[in-house]
C-alpha cells in the first residue's frame, strides 16, 4: 500500500492500534501530515494511556464517522485496588489509599454484574466533555469544581476475567459513550476501597476488530513506500 494506490475521491478507511501514551489526535496528525490531505479524523477518543483500535476516516470516508462511533464497544484492561488518583488512571497522582483486603473474589464479580445492563453513568472529571464551553479535564486539572450529568449508557457484558489482588482484569463490551474509568470507579465505590485502572485496550468497533489493524509504524512505513 502506498499513498498513491489509495482513492480519496471514493474515501479511505484504516484500522490503527493507538500507541500507548499518543492522542487520538496525534493519530490523526501523523496520518493527515502523511497523506497530505485535510480531511482525516478519527471515530471514537481513546484516553492517552488506552491502547487499542482506532478507526482513522480519510477523504469522503469521514462521512461515515458517525457511523462507526455508534457502534458498541469491546475492551480488555486491568482495575487495582486499594488506589485512587482523580483521573481514575495513572495520569495523575495517587490521591487516597485504603484497605482491600477485606474483598473477597465473590463481591467484586457481583459489583461488575450489578454495573452490567443498561444504567446511568457519571463521566469522569478528566475526559473531554464540555461544561459552559470548557474541556472538563481543562477544568478538573486546574482544580475548579467539575459537575457533570449521569448519562445513559449500556454494559452488555462485565466480566472478569483474572483476579490477582489487587490487579482483577476484566472484559467490557458496552455502547457508545460509555467510560470504562467510570466503570472502574463505581466497582470501586462499591467494594468500599477505590480502585483505578492501570491498564485499558480498545479490541473492537462493532464487527472492526483490533486483529485487523496496522501497526502505526508499519502503517505510516507502507504510506510511504513507492
Amino acid at each position: 500500500m502506498s499513498r498513491d494506490s489509495l482513492d480519496f475521491e471514493k474515501g479511505e478507511v484504516f484500522l490503527l492500534d493507538k500507541p500507548y501514551e499518543w492522542t487520538s489526535f496525534d493519530v490523526v496528525k501523523k496520518v493527515r501530515g502523511t497523506l497530505r490531505i485535510k480531511k482525516v479524523g478519527h471515530a471514537g477518543t481513546l484516553d492517552p494511556l488506552a491502547t487499542g483500535l482506532l478507526i482513522v476516516c480519510a477523504g469522503k470516508a469521514t462521512k461515515k464517522i458517525d457511523e462507526f462511533q455508534g457502534k458498541p464497544k469491546s475492551y480488555t484492561g486491568t482495575l487495582v485496588l486499594g488506589k485512587t488518583t482523580p483521573s481514575i488512571d495513572l495520569e495523575t497522582e495517587f490521591d487516597s489509599e485504603s484497605d482491600y483486603s477485606q474483598v473477597t473474589l465473590e463481591q467484586i464479580k457481583k459489583a461488575a454484574q450489578e454495573l452490567s445492563g443498561p444504567q446511568m453513568q457519571v463521566p469522569p472529571e478528566y475526559s473531554a466533555i464540555k461544561v459552559d464551553g470548557q474541556r472538563a479535564y481543562k477544568m478538573a486539572r486546574r482544580k475548579e469544581d467539575v459537575k457533570l450529568d449521569p448519562r445513559p449508557v449500556i454494559v452488555d457484558k462485565f466480566e472478569i476475567t483474572e483476579i490477582n489482588l489487587p490487579e482483577v482484569k476484566f472484559e467490557i463490551d458496552c455502547s457508545k459513550g460509555t467510560y470504562i474509568r467510570s466503570l472502574v470507579r463505581d466497582i470501586g465505590r462499591k467494594l468500599g476501597c477505590g480502585a483505578y485502572m492501570s491498564e485499558l485496550r480498545r479490541t473492537a468497533i462493532g464487527e472492526h476488530k483490533i486483529d485487523d489493524a496496522y501497526n502505526l509504524e508499519e502503517f505510516i512505513a507502507k504510506l510511504k513506500s513507492d
